[in-house]
């Protein structure tokens, strides 16, 4: 992992097409600005990873999953059950 330090309006270049700017620092964390091809795909890791974590669950459900699911959900419901 490269490590660099950067102060407010300092910018960092990845690659010809990414630059990344330093806009604020404050005790909450640091503010950054990215400019980069529209094509390029900038995402929270966490964001990611829970993409990443429903994919996995998702994978793991069967019909039968999703439709005991569903009972449940409507069983549990107050919505009135003529509208069901």
């Amino acid at each position: 992992m490269l490590v660099l330090r950067r102060r407010v309006g300092e910018t960092l270049l990845i690659g010809e097409d990414v630059e990344i700017e330093v806009l604020a620092i404050a005790a909450q964390g640091v503010k950054i600005g990215i400019r980069a091809p529209r094509e390029t795909v900038v995402l929270r890791k966490e964001l990611k990873i829970t993409q990443e974590q429903n994919e996995v669950a998702a994978q793991g459900l069967t019909g039968a999953d999703f439709k005991q699911a569903l009972e449940k959900l409507r069983s549990n419901s107050k919505i009135d059950p003529s509208l069901r």
